[in-house]
């Protein structure tokens, strides 16, 4: 019965606005109401990056704090589509989900409320949906990734000068081992700690990741056991793709009991829980979509499918370096963000990387029916993997898993 009446009241809406009015005509700041479905709440830094970029974007552009409806802990199912459902009928113009599950549902509803847009987050379905109404958004986090694994590669090479490693933290090849927390086995997982490895590996060629999944976005247990696990086998340096403050409290314990490791977070400053072994965190200014988008709907404008922006547009940056850092970790952090900000720096540059001993030459990022393979849209050309291309998609599409990288169980 909710969604009939949803449906019904969609229907009222389109005939006494017609179908393009929002869009067409603008919508004073004062006027937009927004609605934002989170799968998690200000526990989570990747939800509480969200937030804060929604709040920024809306002071920047005069629209009123009262004037967005939040939705916390929104599970990756029906729960997403009632979360929606409810939005619209609470009267949102424009409707954001913050997480990749949640995108099916978004366009179900949206499929149902074409007046309305809908910007699914780190989805990929926008373009292949057939819906004017339902966008997709991703920044460059691979950009970011990328330079705080420079900053974790400064601080190895002064432990490995400095005689500071023992025999554990190398493998039997002589690579220094590093561990990585991840998530999920997604693309947009392998992107970002792939990432991470060549960052660190610009600056000390010879070492070796190993990737253990928590297979959760948010679980401090689970995180802090990955991070343990990696730790024990060797790891000196410990990075994740995971929400909470797990596995850098995991680090700081470990180093207060002796032992020579530091990590690299995400999305917050972890240093308030890991202060003498936090080097940076990888970060996203949600901010610049957010403001982008909403000042689309104020002007009338169309946003596009597909967004995705990095350095460039301010989009990506790296949290404060802790003291810890090596002299010079500053000035190579300046010369790198430099380089990805004017694109002469190119992070999937296939010259740095192989696949089982082979460079690549031609990856293809659109799936179309759904098996997780490519069919059509070459991301590959003049020798770089062009990732988050938004003639392509958005999402993350690198999942090539390269030489040097250990998926773990």
């Amino acid at each position: 019965m909710k969604k009939l009446a949803s449906l019904l009241l969609a229907l009222c809406l389109v005939m006494s606005l017609g179908v393009s009015a929002l869009a067409a005509d603008g919508i004073a700041p004062e006027d937009l109401k927004i609605g934002m479905v989170c799968i998690g709440d200000n526990n989570s830094g990747y939800d509480i990056a969200h937030i804060t970029g929604l709040e920024k974007a809306m002071e920047t552009l005069g629209i009123p704090a009262e004037n967005v409806i939040y939705k916390y802990n929104v599970g990756e199912n029906e729960e997403a589509a009632d979360a929606c459902y409810d939005l619209a009928d609470n009267g949102c113009q424009i409707i954001f989900t913050d997480s990749y599950g949640h995108q099916t549902y978004t366009q179900q509803v949206a499929s149902e409320y074409p007046e309305l847009t809908f910007c699914a987050m780190t989805g990929d379905l926008a373009a292949l949906s057939g819906l004017s109404n339902l966008k997709n958004a991703f920044n460059h986090t691979f950009e970011s990734r990328y330079v705080s694994g420079v900053v974790a590669g400064m601080k190895l090479a002064e432990l490995i000068e400095n005689g500071e490693l023992t025999d554990e933290n190398y493998d039997a090849d002589g690579n220094v081992k590093i561990g990585y927390v991840g998530a999920y086995p997604y693309a947009e997982v392998v992107s970002g700690y792939t990432a991470f490895f060549l960052g660190i590996r610009s600056i000390v060629e010879n070492v070796h990741m190993d990737v253990r999944y928590t297979n959760s976005w948010f679980d401090p247990i689970a995180e802090a056991e990955a991070a343990n696990a990696l730790m024990a086998d060797g790891c000196a340096i410990i990075s994740q793709h995971a929400d909470s403050t797990g596995a850098p409290s995991a680090v700081q314990a470990y180093s207060e009991a002796g032992h020579t490791v530091f990590c690299v977070g995400y999305n917050i400053d972890m240093q308030a829980v890991a202060p003498d072994v936090a080097l940076t965190s990888a970060g996203n200014d949600w901010s610049v979509y957010y403001t982008f988008a909403l000042q689309s709907m104020i002007d009338g404008t169309e946003i596009p499918t597909d967004w995705s922006e990095g350095y460039n547009e301010g989009a990506n940056y790296i949290f404060p370096l802790n003291p810890c850092c090596p002299e010079g970790t500053a000035e190579k952090v300046a010369e790198v963000e430099a380089g990805l900000t004017d694109g002469c720096l190119q992070v999937f540059d296939c010259s740095t990387f192989t696949v089982d001993g082979e460079q690549p030459t031609s990856f293809l990022a659109i799936d179309l029916d759904g098996d997780f393979n490519g069919d059509e849209g070459e991301a590959i050309s003049d020798g770089v993997f062009h990732e988050s291309d938004p003639a392509l998609r958005s999402a993350p599409y690198f999942s090539l898993r390269i030489d040097g990288i250990t998926e773990l169980s």
